[in-house]
């Protein structure tokens, strides 16, 4: 039996998980977006293709991820890896990365900032 893709559904998962709030990608979509708009579009079943291209760039991840997003596969991936009480969680540590940590600690710093900024600005255009 085939799986029938939700994608507004997915949007759902994706936006939960990287802790976006409806409002927030409704400021990321434009003018004509709102809570209510985000709403209605996670319960459609299937998105426009073009709409779906807007939605993956707002959240910053590839369409095929919203198209592929399995909640189940997800889940196992986690459960398998932190929760079993053998070595599994020792193998999920890279003790040896192959990129500075505290680069990507100043990455973080310096992407979120800039989100911040960003969001600043949108404030100011829509108390104007």
């Amino acid at each position: 039996m085939e799986k029938t893709i939700h994608e507004g559904r997915n949007v759902k998962r994706i936006r939960e998980m990287l802790g976006i709030k409806q409002e927030t990608l409704a400021l990321e979509l434009g003018d004509d977006w709102n809570q209510k708009k985000i709403s209605l579009l996670e319960g459609k079943e299937s998105i426009e293709p073009q709409l779906l291209d807007e939605v993956a760039k707002a959240l910053k991840v590839p369409v095929e991820a919203i198209k592929n997003f399995d909640e189940e596969k997800a889940i196992n991936i986690f459960s398998n890896t932190f929760t079993s009480n053998d070595t599994s969680t020792l193998n999920a540590i890279n003790y040896y990365p192959t990129f500075n940590p505290v680069d990507k600690i100043i990455e973080l710093y310096e992407r979120m900032l800039k989100d911040k900024d960003g969001i600043i600005e949108e404030l100011k255009k829509i108390g104007k």
